[in-house]
């Protein structure tokens, strides 16, 4: 609730009181604090169920015991409650007073007071009855008391404790089952060809590790030798095991599949990409959304405003109330202080970014804090780049066109010498093209990358240009005489090239991308989840065209330029619509940065360093539709507890204050009231922890 208190070691808040967080939780739940709790409570049980007998036992049988009796039992229950009182209670009177210090009183400073001031006043009535007005006393001389109320009261209380640290280990499951996917040991490859089992920690970037059938992968790295299927699902949430075979990537906490794989660590410690996950969710659980700010402005009068209405419900009730007035304005102010709740508030916003964190973490969403959570939930327009986004971002040649007394080899050759440098995906196809067509690759010198346009670069003395239309008029090369070839390519999705030597045209090559499999229907999801889905793209008029109306998209531009995609959305914006922007996070970056929400999609290799506030562990399009709706119930789930919290405290604090005496002739017991308490925050959480099992 208050992610600025920070320190080393458990504790509490000395602000609202409540238990310290670990800032990234260990691998195993720490239950210390639970158990001290649990055996807190159980030892006031035990002394607060006796002491609730011999308090209300005689009125609800109709015994009526005689002088000697009922003092001998109001010394028992004096013996009874104050180890309840001063010793079960005594951390809720500290914390109650560190609030009042940092000048925030919190639900511990309502505690403390309502259960000091019916002890005190017991205490007072059993030693000194003569300081009350004769109307208070009984037959016996004797003036009421609330040991019982006091004393079980604490022992409520810790039972919503106990209750509520036990909900609230919960909220951190997430990260620990993340944190258990990495074995604590390593099969480590020694120079002399020999293997040893070595702690994790000993590991360092460079060794040689040897994973068998079964084991899970320990440490982020290249596969040397070997081939396996690897789990990655825990990770991605894809349930299909992905092939592994040399030089491929795997990633620590991953499960081995059936086959044996040697594997060089390049990432260790914290520069795993699970531990960059932990810390990137801790990181999120930590943030506090835009929502708080209306339990923040409502908890900043709460307390002083509850200790107001208490004060004046015991001075309504001494002036105007029935004989014994004293007692009734006691009893009903107690009930005052200990029903209000404002941990219910203040816990309605965290404990669901808590659990939303670290959900979507296990499906492969990486939020980077709260801020990223609430604004997805009112995005309506969704602008997807369309490479590796809406396609697989694996481009393979597919086509070489020339011009008469050209060969196609010579054009390939030139177009692979010149991208030889490049490190753009259609680059490496038409480098793969080349190299699996036996074309030999010649060195090209003075490189330059034009933006939106292709590139340029020296071949054996002569200037290449690789390109579209508008760098072929540039170098004055005219591909007129290939451009109905061209427009045929487009109309199949590919996207083509055009190449020019010393201003002269001399063919095209053509690549494409293949659409995924999933990316028709993860639209069709996206536009009945109520989104306008719009793709920006680098790619030209017509291929762009074709993909948009297989995908069923809305709206499409192309030839744009990243300058010119991050315009659009700051266009957008400017008319009122809230922008979300999915790309690669690289080429992508001015138009992740520009949209109020911006998606990277990628492999999750250096998912630390992502500038977007939500990155996509895979570049799997579903992980987008499950992002939003995982956004969208959040934020629903915060409504409800806000709305809980709200409605519990605006009834809960009048009917304990007695409004409903004058005519129903009800009353609430301090006893029912912390009942009510103890359950209110234990019910926000509970309906958090719901987030974990929402369909996605």
């Amino acid at each position: 609730m208050h992610p600025q208190i920070r320190q080393i070691g458990s504790g509490h808040c000395p602000i609202c009181g409540m238990t310290l967080e670990p800032v990234v939780p260990a691998g195993t739940q720490d239950e210390s604090e639970l158990r001290a709790v649990q055996r807190r409570f159980a030892i006031s049980a035990i002394l607060a169920v006796p002491l609730l007998l011999i308090a209300m036992g005689p009125h609800l049988l109709g015994i009526h015991p005689g002088e000697a009796t009922a003092r001998a039992l109001r010394f028992v229950e004096l013996l009874l409650s104050s180890p309840l009182v001063l010793w079960a209670g005594a951390s809720y009177y500290v914390r109650g007073w560190q609030g009042i210090r940092a000048r925030s009183p919190n639900m511990y400073t309502l505690i403390g007071l309502g259960v000091l001031v019916a002890y005190s006043f017991s205490l007072v009535a059993t030693f000194v009855p003569s300081l009350f007005p004769p109307a208070m006393r009984d037959e016996h001389g004797m003036v009421g008391v609330y040991f019982e109320a006091a004393g079980v009261i604490v022992a409520l209380v810790l039972l919503g404790e106990w209750l509520e640290l036990r909900a609230r280990g919960k909220t951190s499951a997430a990260i620990r089952r993340l944190l258990d996917l990495v074995p604590k040991r390593a099969r480590r490859i020694n120079p002399d060809g020999n293997e040893e089992e070595v702690d994790l920690d000993s590991i360092e970037i460079g060794d040689l590790l040897r994973v068998r059938p079964g084991e899970k992968i320990p440490v982020d790295g290249v596969v040397i030798d070997g081939t396996s299927s690897v789990d990655e699902s825990l990770l991605t949430g894809e349930p299909v095991p992905v092939e592994k075979r040399a030089n491929d990537r795997v990633t620590g906490g991953t499960l081995n599949g059936t086959g044996s794989v040697k594997m060089k660590a390049d990432r260790v410690g914290h520069d795993t990409v699970l531990a960059q996950i932990v810390a990137l969710v801790a990181q999120a659980q930590r943030s506090r959304a835009p929502l708080q700010r209306v339990a923040d402005r409502v908890s900043s009068f709460f307390v002083p405003a509850v200790v107001a209405i208490a004060v004046l419900t015991f001075a309504v009730w001494f002036v105007m109330g029935p004989q014994p007035r004293m007692a009734y304005a006691i009893v009903n102010a107690v009930a005052v202080l200990i029903i209000a709740c404002p941990c219910a508030l203040g816990l309605a916003t965290p404990i669901s970014i808590m659990v939303a964190s670290g959900r979507g973490a296990e499906m492969g969403v990486l939020f980077r804090d709260a801020v990223a959570i609430e604004a997805l939930a009112s995005v309506r327009t969704l602008v997807v780049d369309k490479t590796g986004t809406l396609t697989e971002g694996k481009p393979a040649l597919t086509d070489v066109g020339v011009v008469a007394d050209v060969k196609e080899s010579e054009v390939l050759a030139l177009a692979a010498a010149v991208e030889a440098v490049s490190e753009h995906p259609l680059a490496r196809a038409i480098l793969e093209g080349a190299r699996k067509r036996g074309i030999a690759i010649a060195n090209a010198g003075d490189f330059s990358s034009i933006t939106g346009q292709g590139v340029r670069g020296r071949v054996a003395g002569a200037t290449v240009a690789l390109g579209n239309a508008a760098l072929m008029h540039s170098v004055g090369a005219d591909p007129s005489p290939l451009r109905a070839r061209a427009e045929e390519l487009r109309g199949q999705a590919k996207t083509v090239m055009y190449l020019a030597r010393d201003g002269k045209f001399l063919g095209l090559v053509a690549v494409q991308d293949r659409i995924k499999t999933n990316a028709a229907g993860i639209i069709a999801a996206l536009h009945h989840d109520g989104l306008r889905v719009v793709m920006l793209t680098g790619d030209s008029d017509a291929t762009a065209r074709v993909v948009a109306a297989e995908l069923g998209i809305d709206e499409f531009h192309a030839n744009q330029t990243p300058a010119m995609k991050a315009e659009w959305i700051a266009q957008t914006k400017a008319s009122g619509a809230r922008v979300a922007m999915a790309g690669d996070g690289v080429n992508d970056a001015p138009a992740l940065a520009a949209a109020d929400v911006g998606i990277a999609m990628g492999s999750g290799s250096d998912v630390a360093k992502e500038s977007a506030q939500i990155t996509l562990i895979t570049s799997d399009l579903g992980g987008i539709l499950r992002a939003r709706r995982l956004s969208a119930a959040t934020v629903h789930n915060i409504y409800q507890n806000l709305a809980f919290a709200f409605l519990y405290n605006t009834l809960g604090i009048p009917v304990a204050a007695g409004v409903l005496y004058p005519m129903f002739g009800i009353l609430l017991s301090p006893v029912v009231a912390a009942v009510a308490m103890s359950l209110s925050s234990v019910s926000v959480i509970t309906n958090a922890l719901r987030l974990r099992y929402v369909r996605l």
